[in-house]
């Protein structure tokens, strides 16, 4: 089992502040947008606050009137139609700004799932190996949700709703004293407390339930992909009660959720109802004592819901922004990760001249305690054919591995035309260079566009062209959608030779100077197999290639031919030299004879 080093472990706390350090970039991206958004918010926030103002005025003056039927006539009509001008002015001001910032939150979306999104594709091998799809896409979906809720709330609601309370209490303190002032700050300094505090608490519990969410929901993908194992071991049962384990985990931690935030939520409402009902009582009692009029009640009423409002909305912000910096946490960890195999800053693009290869005291090992190569060494001339034969686990894949830089020589060195292949992009070398595997995976799409996958900027004429040599036409056509058929999931609807032949034909597409064919014939029947080699042939005439093979008599041609067992060479030469040779190769032969 291969050891998989995971990104070390850092602080929750300090991951919040590099996530959210780290979508500044995205803000300044839109300047203008985002100051004309912040006017908005400023005018509307203003508006708001004019509303208990003009309240207090109107109800001043509707008290001061005794004959009802007079009472519409004698209430000042530009008080009423200011109160409705500020409050639609809040609500337009307020969309204004959410669509202006809208663009801002979604270009940001965007650029980090494009940055995550490639970063993944720059990881190593050994990550991919380890990872798991279903959780993986999960993480993904959530960060970029996390990050929008992120950056709207924080920008639009956190601060506002300081500057309101601040706003307020001096509203406060300058009008009615400092008793009102003070049991309003009081109150809200207590409510935001407990709110952080509970908060902070229930975080753990999000977390649990995001991994729990991840975890079932790769248990449900990696069984509907492995579809056919299920029904050939007659194992649904078996795997609807995987799935069952991994979602009681899911109701567990989701119910730990639910009941904290009842928690939390009833500890809000109490700071709030005793808050407010400590401040009437005080304005009532003004107004018995003839020292507030009935418009100064209505107008600390109006304050202490609209300033309890935000601020109740400001404790669901904060809840929020936690379970979106816990669902992003997973996200910036990812890139975070540092790829194993990375190209040197100095790094400079592979010029193939010859396209020899040299494999030069190679040693390779996943784990220290078990090595792959151990002192692998071998020339490929340019134009050459080199076969690689060995039973299973010797270490022939591991070679096509470190030649494309899915992982770096542990010792040694990789050299095509002289030059380490450490020392150039990764990008040039596998530019470079064509693959046809023994297990060939393909996209959910047509057939024509998996081959034209090759080369995404061939016209449809080599598209064709690279059909024919791969004897892939009459196939084609006996398709009820010909060339526009989909090839499902994996290319699960297509058979295993036919998959190796859209391999072959996006190789031949793609013309690289070396070719490296890993097994690539070992799902063709006989017949195919002699077709697609004298295609090979045809191709591969002054391209060096590397064959991994199996079957013997797919390689009688080839110009040398090593022989390894358990991670060394123990032959070389040609098909009739190790005939002759009579050693481990003969064996082989004369097995597969039979």
């Amino acid at each position: 089992m291969r050891n998989s080093k995971h990104a070390p472990d850092l602080n929750p706390t300090e991951f919040s502040w590099r996530s959210i350090a780290s979508l500044l970039p995205y803000l300044m991206e839109h300047k203008l947008r985002v100051v004309l958004a912040l006017i908005c918010l400023v005018l509307a926030k203003i508006a708001i606050v004019g509303l208990p103002f003009v309240l207090k005025e109107i109800v001043d003056s509707l008290d001061q009137v005794n004959d009802g039927v007079v009472a519409i006539v004698a209430v000042p009509v530009s008080l009423v139609l200011a109160y409705g001008l500020l409050r639609f002015l809040n609500v337009i001001l307020g969309e204004i700004r959410d669509t202006l910032f809208g663009r801002v939150t979604e270009r940001a979306m965007r650029r980090v799932g494009l940055k995550l999104f490639n970063h993944l594709h720059n990881l190593d091998l050994d990550f991919h190996l380890n990872r798991q799809t279903g959780g993986l896409s999960r993480d993904m979906e959530r960060g970029t949700s996390g990050i929008s809720f992120l950056m709207r709330f924080m920008v639009f609601n956190i601060v506002p709703t300081l500057l309101e309370i601040l706003f307020v209490v001096a509203i406060f303190f300058y009008q009615y004293g400092v008793s009102f002032a003070l049991i309003t700050f009081s109150s809200i300094v207590l409510y935001i407390a407990f709110t952080a505090y509970a908060t902070e608490w229930r975080t753990k519990y999000i977390r649990e339930a995001n991994k729990a969410d991840s975890s079932s929901n790769s248990r449900a993908i990696d069984s509907l992909l492995n579809y056919e194992t299920v029904k050939y071991f007659n194992n649904e049962e078996y795997e609807a009660k995987r799935y069952d384990d991994e979602l009681a985990l899911w109701e567990s931690a989701r119910r730990k959720n639910r009941l904290t935030l009842f928690g939390l939520n009833s500890g809000q409402a109490m700071i709030i109802a005793s808050a407010m009902t400590a401040m009437l009582l005080l304005a009532a009692q003004g107004v018995v004592a003839k020292e507030m009029t009935l418009g100064d009640f209505v107008l600390i009423n109006a304050f202490m819901m609209q300033l309890f409002m935000p601020l109740n909305f400001l404790g669901f912000v904060y809840r929020e922004i936690k379970g979106s910096l816990a669902n992003i946490e997973r996200m910036f960890e990812l890139l975070a990760r540092k790829p194993k195999v990375t190209d040197s800053k100095d790094a400079a693009n592979l010029q193939i001249g010859k396209g020899a290869i040299r494999f030069n005291d190679v040693k390779f090992e996943y784990d220290p305690s078990r090595p792959i190569l151990k002192g692998i060494s071998f020339n490929i001339n340019s134009g050459e054919k080199l076969a690689v034969v060995g039973e299973s686990g010797s270490g022939k894949s591991t070679l096509v591995k470190l030649l494309f830089r899915f992982y770096d020589v542990t010792q040694g060195s990789i050299e095509i035309d002289g030059v380490d292949i450490k020392t150039v992009t990764q990008q040039s070398l596998r530019k470079h260079m064509g693959i046809v595997p023994q297990d060939t995976v393909l996209f959910n799409d047509t057939i024509f566009e998996n081959i034209r996958y090759g080369n995404p900027n061939a016209d449809d004429s080599e598209v064709w062209q690279a059909i024919k040599h791969a004897h892939l036409f009459d196939f084609i056509q006996d398709l009820p959608k010909k060339e526009h058929a989909v090839v499902g999931e994996r290319g699960l609807k297509l058979s295993g030779g036919e998959k190796q032949r859209v391999a072959i034909a996006r190789t031949i597409l793609k013309r690289p100077p070396i070719l490296i064919f890993d097994e690539a014939t070992s799902s063709l029947d006989s017949g195919s197999e002699q077709a697609i080699l004298k295609a090979l042939q045809e191709i591969s005439t002054g391209h060096t290639s590397l064959v991994i093979a199996h079957r013997l008599s797919t390689i009688v041609d080839a110009d040398k031919i090593i022989v390894m067992h358990q991670g060394e060479i123990v032959e070389t030469g040609d098909h009739q030299q190790l005939i002759a040779a009579n050693g481990r190769y003969a064996k082989m032969w004369a097995m597969q004879q039979d």
